[in-house]
């Protein structure tokens, strides 16, 4: 069972090739400023509308890649990061003007496993010819689309926008599908504490909620002081106990050994993340040595209070558990990683409620190909806390994956 997102549709092209007017035109509504001065878009722009035929989306308008100066490469530095975000390209060319910006473009593109799809605009001044054609075929653009704001015709491109994005761009799996089925009973356990924002539940426990309901199963929300007496009046057994990490070890001591157990955090690994590259790298903290730095990935960005779990539990814990010092670096939303990949003994990923698969696989990768060990907020907590392999073993037995025991 899946659930439909929106997919991020990147526009790039050079400055003044129409790209602003091509997502007016898709948007069917003026959301991108126009103007014949070439640079007008600076920063990328983000914004979500529904493509008529089509479905939601967010389309991001980029800066020109041909800019120029200081600030210029500041702007084509955005831009390139784009890439890393998006499930679908369009390179907008004009003029048949083909040459080292695009194909800087394209080698990014493939770098990503990002499909494209080139449109020439501005069809009423010059029109495509064959040469332009076939150096775009042979670079693997997808589909050649002509376009003109003249004669603007915006149906063949969305058909191709159709054709050519990935399914996993629009559709996702179930959060909890492989688990449960029709009439089971989940038990959630949620901690309303300082990090809770006021007057609602955190997105993952939302996101869990919708699922189970998805599923026809039925969602029993607590909170951890109450799991003890729930238990003991109703006599219920759940089917699975999904609660937040930070209260692993209460609930591990409440719920029953014979009833599955896991966290919100460990839920979204597995939904979103590498899980095998996890369940890997997890036991890597057992031989993290004096001096070594890891680093913390937060991919959205919130108020930090005096205990959050990023920067203050995790780090205590992990220090306490390896009796090492160690240094922590913590990085919130999609910002750059600093300094080498390699400087870093660890990176441990939070549940990356706020970003998509395709975000979070390419804040991972750069590590995982250089061979560091990646893990996730609620598998280290569980690691260090003793808890890991009970709270990994629902998962760990849909991946087929073996699991590394302490």
């Amino acid at each position: 069972m899946g659930r439909e997102r929106r997919p991020h549709i990147g526009i790039f092209g050079r400055r003044n090739n129409g790209k602003s007017t091509l997502i007016n035109f898709l948007a069917g509504q003026d959301i991108a400023i126009v103007s014949d001065v070439a640079g007008t878009t600076t920063d990328p722009v983000k914004k979500s509308f529904e493509i008529t035929g089509f479905g939601p989306v967010i389309l991001i308008d980029t800066a020109g890649i041909d800019d120029t100066g200081e600030l210029g490469e500041k702007r084509i530095t955005k831009t390139n990061q784009i890439i890393k975000i998006i499930d679908l390209a369009v390179l907008v060319i004009t003029q048949n003007t083909f040459g080292d910006f695009e194909l800087g473009l394209i080698d990014n593109f493939n770098k990503q496993n990002i499909p494209f799809i080139t449109i020439h605009n501005k069809e009423d001044i010059e029109i495509l010819n064959q040469q332009t054609t076939d150096l775009l075929k042979q670079y693997g653009s997808k589909d050649i689309l002509h376009f003109s704001n003249c004669k603007a015709n915006i149906e063949p491109i969305v058909k191709s926008i159709k054709i050519t994005i990935p399914e996993s761009a629009y559709t996702t799996p179930s959060l909890l599908g492989d688990l449960i089925s029709y009439g089971d009973i989940i038990l959630l356990i949620t901690p309303i504490d300082i990090e809770a924002p006021e007057g609602r539940l955190i997105l993952p426990q939302v996101q869990a909620i919708r699922d189970i309901l998805d599923n026809d199963a039925v969602c029993i929300v607590l909170k951890e002081r109450e799991v003890d007496a729930f238990l003991r009046k109703t006599r219920i057994k759940p089917k699975l106990v999904v609660t937040d990490s930070q209260v692993f070890l209460k609930a591990g001591a409440s719920i029953p050994s014979d009833i599955p157990l896991t966290s919100f955090s460990i839920m979204l690994a597995h939904f979103k993340g590498n899980f095998n590259a996890y369940l890997k790298g997890t036991p890597k903290i057992s031989e993290l040595v004096d001096g070594d730095k890891i680093i913390l990935l937060e991919s959205c960005t919130h108020h930090s209070s005096c205990d959050d779990i990023g920067r203050v539990k995790i780090p205590r814990w992990i220090s306490n558990f390896t009796g090492k010092k160690l240094e922590f670096v913590v990085i919130a939303g999609l910002d750059e990683i600093p300094g080498k990949i390699m400087d870093y003994a660890l990176l441990i990923q939070c549940g990356g409620c706020m970003i998509t698969p395709k975000q979070l696989g390419n804040r991972l990768q750069p590590a995982i190909d250089a061979g560091i060990p990646v893990t996730n907020y609620g598998m280290a907590i569980a690691y260090v806390q003793g808890i890991y392999n009970r709270a990994v073993a629902p998962f760990a037995k849909t991946e087929n994956s073996s699991i590394d025991y302490l």
